[in-house]
């Protein structure tokens, strides 16, 4: 496995080592060990799974309090994926960073609890599957608004759909203080 820091060092790509024969390939997703010595001793708790079509977008989202740290991967498909850093006193406040990830370059991404995710799809569709290190808890979810003009975020789709929730996202300048992770 090789691990790698994005523009925002916090956010790690894990990129597995893939053994490939004449009847497919084996990678391994998580080693406990491996993660921890790259900085990531997270406990995952929880598994999710969502499938979505071309151009969905769906995000941004964290918690708070009860922030989860999240791996992010893609089974099928291709997606850009973003985090947001949105603890309120780090030096990069409000800064993004994203990449494509997709079941063909078997890449995820380490999220750590104070950043706020999202995603949309590229292909056709795509499934995307995630470890979270804590529970969902609807009452701390938080919505940062998909295309907050402060953030800037390049997305690669022209038209998304979007969620009439994701919709209603507030700009990162608009979300109460005390509803900003430490």
């Amino acid at each position: 496995m090789r691990f790698s820091r994005l523009s925002l060092p916090d956010v790690i790509c894990v990129e597995p080592k893939i053994f490939r024969d004449d009847r497919g390939h084996f990678l391994e997703n998580y080693h406990r060990t491996r993660f921890a010595e790259a900085g990531i001793s997270a406990e995952f708790v929880q598994d999710n799974q969502s499938f979505s079509r071309r151009d969905t977008l769906r995000g941004l989202h964290y918690q708070c309090p009860n922030g989860q740290g999240k791996l992010v991967g893609v089974a099928f498909g291709t997606v850009f994926d973003v985090a947001v850093d949105v603890r309120r006193h780090a030096p990069t406040f409000g800064v993004w960073t994203g990449m494509e990830i997709s079941a063909e370059n078997h890449r995820m991404l380490w999220i750590p609890p104070g950043f706020a995710h999202g995603f949309c799809v590229l292909s056709e569709t795509a499934v995307f599957a995630y470890k979270c290190t804590d529970f969902y808890a609807p009452e701390s979810e938080h919505t940062v608004l998909w295309n907050d003009p402060d953030i800037g975020i390049d997305w690669p789709v022209a038209n998304p759909i979007v969620s009439p929730k994701d919709q209603k996202g507030l700009a990162l300048h608009e979300i109460k203080e005390e509803h900003l992770p430490n």
